[in-house]
């Protein structure tokens, strides 16, 4: 029974986040649906700046607590959508910090002691290079998309990565891929604004290329890391 009740925090996101796709509250956050309805809602978030703040920020919490892919890069484009970069970057990277320190200490109570557990299969993939260099081995894993997020909490939960490196790492290295999602969505927004209608000709917006330029770099990372590393081997 006390093994059971250690599970409580992570069941309990789950269950909200079952909750939340069921609402179908996150269908409003789409980018088609968001540009129709940009014009008013950025007129809600003048009347109410704190308030219209503080949901967006609880939002990204919420969706990047429950760790299901791709929700949280939805609702941190409609953060830049909605309130364009200068503001949306420092309220979705709050939002994302929140979000994974609840699931990072979700998981660190389910786990407790696991020292005669057998790991999951990402947490093997990450240990060798997580226990030779866990500092810089953990801000390489928030720097880029190369793992789905919430399995990456997860796993550092489980290699009980200590909470400060946690935090530090998830604000300050996943500030890139957060500060890109965001420049995507101010750019969409504009494009959208203008061209009433999303179609492939958004590509032609230095708005919305240059965002997706930086996914694609940030996606490379690994890859030239991985060759950086093994010229050293080879001689």
């Amino acid at each position: 029974m006390k093994r059971l009740r250690s599970f409580l925090p992570l069941v309990v996101l789950l269950g909200l986040g079952i909750a939340l796709l069921s609402s179908g509250i996150l269908d409003r956050f789409r980018p088609q649906h968001l540009a129709m309805e940009q014009a008013s809602l950025q007129a809600q978030i003048a009347l109410h700046p704190l308030l219209a703040s503080l949901a967006q920020v609880g939002l990204i919490t919420l969706v990047i607590a429950i760790g299901i892919p791709g929700l949280g890069a939805l609702m941190i484009m409609a953060g830049g959508m909605l309130f364009g970069v200068a503001w949306g970057i420092p309220l979705n990277i709050c939002g994302v910090t929140l979000g994974a320190v609840l699931l990072f200490l979700a998981g660190r109570h389910a786990f407790g002691d696991h020292r005669h557990a057998s790991p999951p299969g990402l947490v093997t993939r990450l240990r060798g290079g997580y226990l030779a260099h866990p500092v810089s081995y953990t801000f390489f894993l928030r720097l880029v998309p190369f793992f789905p997020f919430g399995g990456v909490t997860v796993a550092l939960a489980w290699l009980r990565c200590p909470l400060w490196l946690f935090v530090t790492a998830t604000a300050l290295g996943g500030l890139a891929m957060t500060a890109v999602e965001t420049f995507l969505g101010a750019g969409l927004a504009k494009t959208i604004g203008e061209q009433q209608s999303i179609n492939f000709s958004l590509l032609d917006d230095p708005a919305v290329l240059v965002p997706l330029i930086g996914l694609g770099l940030l996606a490379l990372v690994p890859i030239l890391v991985n060759k950086w590393r093994s010229r050293p081997a080879r001689s």
